[in-house]
């Protein structure tokens, strides 16, 4: 009669550590999951940011073909622009730009106006 009641209890015990060790499985699962998550939204957030920092102009917009300080075709990218007598001018970026600003006169000639 003991044996039975120690192997009643025995049981008990293992059904209840189960039922523990289950419940700890399915919280932990859970969490590791909202933390994927939120680490991949912080990654598409940051992807989001950098992306829409970027600004790009259409060639048609544009009264030159190539940057005047570079040399670059504007068909290869405009990534900023700047008004220089009556014309809209295309650059490659801002350091072009910000260089073709400084003494636009000298610069002008190598801008290829349409």
């Amino acid at each position: 009669m003991l044996l039975i009641q120690v192997k009643q209890i025995f049981m008990k015990l293992q059904i209840t550590t189960s039922l523990v060790i289950a419940s700890l499985i399915l919280l932990s699962c859970g969490q590791s999951n909202d933390k994927a998550n939120a680490g991949s939204a912080d990654t598409n957030q940051v992807a989001t940011m950098d992306t829409t920092l970027e600004k790009t102009y259409a060639v048609e917009l544009v009264n030159n073909k190539k940057d005047p300080t570079c040399g670059m075709p504007v068909t290869a990218g405009i990534s900023d622009t700047a008004h220089y007598e009556k014309n809209v001018l295309g650059f490659c970026s801002t350091e072009c730009k910000n260089e073709f600003l400084k003494n636009p006169k000298a610069n002008i000639a190598a801008a290829e106006l349409k």
